[in-house]
């Protein structure tokens, strides 16, 4: 006897519940259809898409996401489908799986391992279930579980122990680098000791910071990958079984890290410009690697035509910063503007010449320089309906190398979560794909070009040393000591952690950025702004 179970790999728009609806419906419809299917699984809290934060705290939106299970049981026949949803139930809500079939509720499912760290905080708003779920479906008795499920040990062999022949688990697995890879390996282990065939169903898309890779995959009962779906693409997929067996089909390869990451900023560039209803996006280009990175990630989101790029010289900017911007922009496709900010700066140092007199110049005027900047690109965006893309690194915003409501003004931060290293990285393999940031953009010295003959080693140690100890005083929580005993200079890694330590307030108040790396700042790493601790 076969079983053909659908993997519905897709893109939900948190909190718009009639038409994430809509979107089960239609794609129930074509695994019924098209793939003959006789079951669909999709991604966890689908019905409402995830996360929905404190969306979860409205009595209005519980309810209507708990009607909406009752539209799709009217709604869909022909094809079993496993959702999730916000299941309340007196004062609790539970974070839980339904199944439909023939206008009825087969099963339901309450997850029974709710993640409290890095960028969930589901015990904020669930209540734990205490028991596994097994229903019989064309003769095959098959399990539930839901994304930490299958991390926590026991509740894997606890559902097969329950009576289940095939487990499916509902998932909403954010990116980090080579997430995929451990995420295969936690199951791998797992399956080893409950030997049970797997499905597991991500979903794809990016929601603000975070962003979901997808790559849904099925495990036989030795833990054997017998399909892969393809990771950032939406994908609706069959995979058939042989009794309780699933039969080997395409395995989608994997990209190797540094192109993941890029498809990763690159999908989520798209998807918040697209969910928040942009006209396409502008962004300062400075002739420096980190808006050439940016410039070439818009594009390939959204398309030349939907992208504009701003040169704002001033009197320090280099005559091939401004031959670089051109050629880039011209090698992507894109409209271009030059707009001097000299007399808006002039304006400024004017108005302020009374007050400033008798005291030197520091980087106050270095910065009226990148706030002009940043109200010039702001007025645009104003006008024109597009999204500002800032673009500043994760080195410099570590360190507060950033000029608030200057080069930090905008609505998203692409590469807000890239260290400066990896910018480099990520654009040599952008130009891997067909050359479009000029060479010379790459090996320069990096500069904020607001002073003389500037270069970013004035202020900060060279990037070389400055991103390793970034590494592990941000994502990994090593202390002073413990840097210095891996080999780095005392004096390095004192000056970079106090910078870490004294730039929390301007990091609060920079634009959201998409998550890459396994810890970044927001809602990943929450520290106070008002604080005695000086880990240097």
């Amino acid at each position: 006897m076969t079983l053909k179970i659908a993997l519905a790999q897709t893109n939900f728009l948190v909190g718009n519940i009639a038409a994430n609806v809509e979107n089960i419906i239609k794609v129930a419809t074509y695994a019924r259809d098209e793939l003959k299917a006789d079951l669909v699984v999709f991604p966890e809290l689908t019905i409402i898409g995830y996360p929905a934060e404190d969306l979860l705290l409205r009595a209005d939106f519980i309810a209507a996401a708990n009607n909406a299970v009752y539209q799709l049981a009217d709604r869909i026949d022909g094809i079993a489908v496993v959702v999730g949803f916000p299941e309340l139930e007196g004062d609790k809500l539970y974070n839980s799986a339904v199944v439909l079939h023939q206008g009825v509720m087969m099963a339901r499912y309450r997850k029974q391992a709710l993640p409290n760290y890095g960028v969930f905080d589901e015990q904020r708003y669930f209540v734990e279930g205490d028991e596994p779920c097994v229903f019989e479906f064309n003769g095959t008795f098959i399990g539930l579980t839901i994304c930490e499920d299958v991390w926590r040990g026991g509740i894997i062999e606890a559902t097969q122990q329950a009576g289940a022949e095939i487990l499916l688990t509902l998932n909403a697995s954010p990116f980090n680098s080579g997430k995929i890879h451990q995420r295969e390996a936690v199951i791998y282990e797992q399956i080893k000791t409950a030997g049970i065939p797997l499905v597991y169903v991500n979903q794809i898309g990016g929601q603000d910071e975070l962003i979901f890779d997808g790559a849904s995959f099925v495990v036989d009962a030795e833990g054997e990958i017998v399909f892969r779906a393809a990771e950032f693409k939406e994908q609706i997929s069959v995979v058939e079984f042989d009794g309780t067996q699933p039969i080997k089909t395409d395995c989608a390869s994997l990209y190797d890290e540094i192109a993941c990451e890029y498809q990763a900023l690159v999908l989520g560039i798209k998807d918040y410009v697209r969910k928040n209803g942009f006209q396409g996006a502008i962004l300062g280009l400075s002739g420096g690697i980190d808006s050439a990175l940016v410039l070439a990630l818009a594009v390939d989101a959204l398309g030349a035509d939907k992208v504009e790029a701003v040169l704002m010289p001033s009197r320090y900017t280099q005559d091939m910063s401004i031959e670089d911007a051109i050629l880039e922009a011209e090698a992507l496709g894109v409209k271009h503007h030059t707009i001097s900010i000299e007399p808006a700066v002039n304006a400024f140092t004017g108005m302020l010449a009374d007050l400033f007199a008798g005291t030197a110049k520091d980087t106050t005027e270095e910065n009226i320089q990148a706030r002009c900047r940043g109200v010039v690109l702001m007025a645009i965006s104003n006008k024109q309906g597009k999204l500002l893309l800032t673009t500043g690194n994760k080195s410099e915003m570590s360190v507060g190398y950033a000029t608030l409501y200057g080069d930090m003004a905008g609505g998203f931060a692409p590469i807000k979560d890239v260290p400066k290293l990896l910018v480099y990285q990520l654009s040599r393999y952008r130009n891997s794909l067909s050359p479009v940031i000029p060479e010379r953009v790459i090996t320069r010295p990096p500069s904020a070009e607001l002073a003389p003959d500037q270069v970013d080693e004035d202020s900060l140690p060279p990037y070389e040393v400055l991103d390793p100890i970034l590494e592990r005083y941000v994502e990994q929580d090593q202390s002073a000591d413990e840097i210095i005993a891996a080999g780095f200079r005392r004096e390095d890694v004192v000056r970079a952690i106090s910078l870490v330590d004294r730039n929390e307030y301007k990091r609060r108040q920079s634009p959201p950025g998409i998550k890459i790396t396994s810890r970044a700042f927001g809602r990943d790493r929450r520290y106070p702004i008002t604080s005695g601790y000086r880990g240097g």
